[in-house]
Parts: C-alpha cells; structure tokens; sequence
C-alpha cells in the first residue's frame, strides 16, 4: 500500500530528528541498511506487513535482525512506527529519507544503462559531462545492464530520459519501414 504523503511526513520528521540530534548520516546509512534488507529480504516485508502479528513481537524481531546495526535514533523511529501501526511503510518511509537527504545535499542520481558492462574509464568520463553541465550539483551514477539495448546507452536523470541505443534506432527505422508514405511517390 503506497502513501507517498504519509512517507514524506514520516521521513521529514525523521529527518528533522536526526539534524537535531546530529545523527543525520548515520540515519542515512541505517535507511540505506533498510531499504537494503526490505528489497532483499521479501519476508522480512511481509513479517511488517502481517496485521496477524502484534507490534511487541514485531519489535523483537526488528530489533534481533538490526541489533547494533542501527543508530538508537533509527531505532526508536521504527518503534514508533510499529507502535503507530505504520511499519508497513517503512520501506517507503526509508526511500523517502533517503530522497529528501539528496535533495538537501543536491546529489542528483544518473541511471547508465548499456547493453555490456562498462569500464570505470567510461564511467568517469560520463559522470565528468554530466557534472559540467549541472554545477553546484553533486553526480551520483547507478550503473545498470539490460543486454535487449543491443549497443549504445540510456541516461535517465529525475524525470528527463536520453536514449542513445541500437534498440531505439532500429525501432525508429521499422516505424519509418511500416510507414507506407514512400509506395504513393512511386
């Protein structure tokens, strides 16, 4: 169940509390920790999930599986939270945070998508032209592989997207193909 609003709310609070407390990035850290364990760990979301069982006993559990992992300030949240009967946003909660956290620092976060993997010397070249043209911005670059892009790459930064793949070529030349606009010129 997504609820982006609650999420915010949730995060911002969270956020507020640990610059308050001077803990900011070890929060950071311990959200990155959860967003790792729930996109890794499907019974883990589920055990969160699970309206049959009690909030004492969830908190046992996340406290044996994160026991001196987490920060005392991120623990407490997540006690709140399950207290609150909201711990089944907290993977939603912890991406919030970690958004929010990006937002303030201005890291801006680049997907590179190619057909193969790529060395680092292409990865510093790419980061190096996207910083020049986002000053006063920090590149973070996520690397990923999907082999149907034949050759080339795809850039995908916030809601902008910079396809420079085979794929998207070839299917631009079978559109130009079934368009039967040249057979009236004959």
């Amino acid at each position: 169940m997504q609820n982006p609003r609650l999420a915010s709310r949730y995060a911002k609070s969270l956020f507020d509390l640990a610059t308050e407390r001077n803990s900011l990035e070890d929060t950071l850290k311990d959200m990155q920790l959860l967003i790792s364990i729930c996109s890794h760990n499907s019974d883990f979301v589920n055990m969160l999930r699970s309206p049959v069982i009690k909030a004492d006993k969830k908190i046992q559990i996340v406290e044996a599986i994160l026991k001196g992992q987490i920060h005392t300030v991120t623990q407490a949240f997540v006690n709140l939270l399950v207290n609150k009967g909201r711990e089944m946003n907290l993977p939603e909660i912890a991406h919030a945070f970690v958004a929010q956290y990006k937002e303030m620092k201005k890291i801006k976060t680049v997907k590179l998508t190619t057909a193969s993997p790529v060395n680092e010397s292409v990865k510093v070249s790419i980061l190096a032209k996207i910083a020049a043209n986002l000053q006063g911005s920090t590149v973070e670059l996520a690397t990923a592989v999907n082999p149907d892009l034949i050759g080339g790459f795809v850039l995908e930064m916030e809601d902008k997207l910079f396809d420079a793949s085979v794929r998207r070529e070839l299917s631009n030349i079978k559109a130009k193909l079934i368009d039967y606009s040249y057979v009236s010129q004959l």
